[in-house]
This record gives C-alpha cells, sequence and structure tokens, in this order.
C-alpha cells in the first residue's frame, strides 16, 4: 500500500499526519527546510476563538493605505508591480466588507472552538509534553478612544457569537499585572483563549510522530507532480520521485507554486511576521495584545515574547529592523515598567504566514483532482486552527462526513 504523503512539515502538516496515523495511515512529511525552525515555532502561539473577524473586514483597507506611509507600522504591503500581488490585493479589496464578515464568522468560530478543545485532549492525554498550555484568557490593551470603540463593539458582536467577552478598566488591568504599570485606557478579556509554547508543541508533535512510524524528509524540494488522469500518483523532489496513493497540501505560504504545479489557482500571500524573547522583568503574567499596534504578548514565566507585524511581501525572508523597531517601541509605551532590551539581529525570529485574501483558510479537496487535499492559508492563526484541520483532512482522507460547515473554506472559492 502507497503511503500518503504530506508536502508541508509546520504544525498544520504535523498535526494532519497525526490525525492520519491515528486512523492507521502510512504518512511520509515532505519539507523543504530543516523542521528545526520555521513559522510554527516562533509565532504567539495563541488560541484564540475570540478572533471571528477574517483579515479581510472593513476599514482595514483606509487603515492599510494609511499604515503604508510608516516604516514601523503594523502592517504593510510591498508596493511593487508584480501579477500575484495585484490579483491578491484586488480579492482583498472585493471582501473586506460587512456581508463577507458576517458570513466568515460561524466557519472561524467552529475551527476555533474545535482546534481548543482538541489542544485540551492532546494535553490530557499527553501529560508529559509541557506545551505550557495557559488558559488565562486573551486581554486585549487599548489606549485611544477610536480603538476603545470598536473593541466595545467587538465585545458585542463576541457575545451576540456566544463567545465570553469582559470589558476592564485601568483598575481591572492592573489586577491582571501586578507586578508593572499598564498605560490603558481599559481592556476587552476573552477568558476562552489560552497560550501554549509553539516550539514545545512542534518538539513534542514531531518527536511523537517520528516515534509512531511517520517518515520525514527535510530539506527536500518539490520540483513538480506526475499525475495519470485526475490524480496525482507522485511528487518529483530534488531528492528524486516519491510515489504515494494520496497527498496533502499543506506547504504554507508556497502552496500557491504547489498548487500552480498542480494545475489549480490558489490565491495566496505570506504575511511576514517578527518576533522575539525578553526576560520577564518585571514580570508580565497576562496573555495580551497591545491593539493600537497590533503586538501580541506571550509570557512563559522567566521569559515573554513580543511579536507582530503583517508584512504583505510574497515569500521574501529578510528582516526589515524598522517592523523590529516598531514591536520593540510599543513594549514601553504599555508597560513602561517594563525592562525591555533591542534584540540582537540573529535572535530576531521571522515567519511567513499563509494569507489568503479574504482572511479565511483553504481546507478540502483540491478541484479536478481525486487524491489531493489542502490545508493552508491560515494567515496569523495557524496554531489556533491546526488541530480543526488536521482533523477535518484527515477525516475527508478516509472518507467520513463531517458535521462542520466547510463551505467558507472550500479550495476553488475564486475560481
Amino acid at each position: 500500500m502507497k503511503p500518503t504523503l504530506i508536502i508541508g512539515g509546520g504544525i498544520v502538516g504535523l498535526f494532519t499526519a497525526y490525525f492520519l496515523r491515528e486512523a492507521g495511515v502510512e504518512v511520509i512529511v515532505i519539507d523543504k527546510g530543516d523542521m528545526e525552525i520555521n513559522c510554527s515555532t516562533g509565532n504567539a502561539g495563541m488560541i484564540v476563538p475570540s478572533h471571528i473577524v477574517p483579515l479581510a473586514a472593513p476599514g482595514m483597507i483606509s487603515k492599510g493605505i494609511s499604515w503604508m506611509f510608516s516604516a514601523k507600522s503594523p502592517f504593510y504591503i510591498h508596493p511593487k508591480m508584480d501579477r500575484k500581488l495585484l490579483q491578491w490585493c484586488l480579492l482583498f479589496y472585493r471582501s473586506a466588507n460587512k456581508n463577507h464578515v458576517e458570513k466568515s464568522i460561524p466557519f472561524l468560530k467552529n475551527l476555533s472552538l474545535l482546534s481548543k478543545a482538541l489542544y485540551q485532549e492532546f494535553n490530557e492525554k499527553y501529560r508529559d509534553a509541557d506545551l505550557g498550555l495557559v488558559e488565562k484568557g486573551l486581554m486585549m490593551l487599548y489606549q485611544t478612544p477610536e480603538a476603545e470603540k470598536e473593541e466595545i463593539e467587538f465585545a458585542h458582536l463576541a457575545r451576540k457569537h456566544g463567545l465570553e467577552a469582559e470589558i476592564l478598566t485601568p483598575s481591572d488591568i492592573q489586577k491582571k499585572e501586578p507586578n508593572l504599570e499598564v498605560k490603558a485606557r481599559g481592556a476587552l478579556l476573552f477568558p476562552g483563549d489560552a497560550h501554549l509554547s509553539p516550539s514545545s508543541l512542534y518538539r513534542f508533535l514531531k518527536n511523537h510522530l517520528e516515534k509512531n512510524g511517520v517518515q520525514f524528509q527535510n530539506q527536500v524540494t518539490v520540483t513538480g507532480f506526475e499525475k495519470i488522469g485526475g490524480a496525482v500518483n507522485a511528487v518529483l523532489t530534488t531528492e528524486g520521485r516519491i510515489e504515494g496513493a494520496n497527498f496533502m497540501l499543506c506547504g504554507g505560504a508556497w502552496s500557491a507554486e504547489l498548487a500552480k504545479m498542480l494545475g489549480f489557482s490558489l490565491p495566496m500571500m505570506g504575511g511576514k511576521g517578527y518576533s522575539f524573547m525578553q526576560e520577564n522583568r518585571p514580570e508580565i503574567l497576562q496573555a495580551s495584545i497591545l491593539t493600537e499596534m497590533k503586538v501580541s504578548v506571550s509570557p512563559f514565566g522567566n521569559e515573554v515574547r513580543f511579536g507582530g507585524t503583517m508584512e504583505i511581501a510574497g515569500t521574501d525572508e529578510t528582516i526589515n529592523m524598522n517592523r523590529v523597531k516598531g514591536i520593540f517601541e510599543s513594549i514601553n509605551r504599555y508597560y513602561p515598567d517594563f525592562q525591555a532590551k533591542f534584540p540582537e539581529k540573529d535572535h530576531i525570529w521571522k515567519g511567513l504566514r499563509p494569507c489568503s485574501p479574504d482572511g479565511l483558510p483553504y481546507i478540502g479537496a483540491a478541484p479536478g483532482l481525486n487524491n489531493v487535499w489542502v490545508g493552508s492559508g491560515h494567515s496569523m492563526m495557524g496554531i489556533s486552527l491546526a488541530p480543526g484541520t488536521g482533523k477535518i483532512l484527515a477525516e475527508m482522507h478516509q472518507h467520513k462526513t463531517t458535521e462542520m460547515q466547510l463551505e467558507g473554506f472550500k479550495v476553488d472559492r475564486f475560481r
């Protein structure tokens, strides 16, 4: 029996391998990197059922234009004449409306809640994994009247869709953060959110899969596919031809290139983000987002990770130090007592989040092919949505029906 090949060894690919292996399927994971440092290991590690509004939302166009003129802004699109970028921007513009948001919310919410439940089961099943799972919620800190208005409106929207949301005063915030001053007009707390150590999760899951028979072929680049009729028979790589019975495209920001090799379009751009670790002094206790600057704060005991920016950059992986400075300068804007030290360049993590133009992931069957499925385009929510995505892909592979509505995630929705 030929194996199922998963192309892409990020967290979505690993969770897909996990659920396939649980079903007794022979799996090979192929990745172009070394599977040590990637987009799945240095992010904020947030599990956020609260994030029910896609990136393509009303207001993002005007904000994006204003941010284009700041070298340190949270969102940036490289202005260049590139056909793929122009197509992505046009589709993003068409999607950034209230109707799209309303249609998207149930899909994102249900997938997020499924993923959180799977994380809780996973953490209970593998107590020795030391994932650093902390279920203390997520605090959205804001300093301006404009952000306050947006967050309060979002609290009402979240409650309308059955999610808990608490509006906090400055004194409420200080009870959450007793060790240092927090400069904020107020905050929105989502008690149902959580965070974990993404690198600990990734290492444990990869080691677990290896112990359970999953094969890994890293530093292997896909150069093409061999097709017979409406099915793929083999993947062609820099290390030779690898036959498979079924194929999963979980290639992150490179998924569009893989799709093109297979003969279908998958609009995608890499959204570059950065993060760095700091000694946690004075100790920050609460996972938060610094709303105006779109900076995430993930405390891990003696260390805390600050991360942010969405730099639409294709597959360019160079570090833009101005974007890093924007993250760094936001720290003392909200936490004036925090002893922040600007990171050395070789201590700055960077990663390309795979961004679809409508802010929803691609999950499902590849058009025109009867043995290929896609799991990609999760933007900043790869960790948050990975278990649910992997489980759904494994069910599709096994020809099982899922109760979840998946229409919003269709792979060919831009045809």
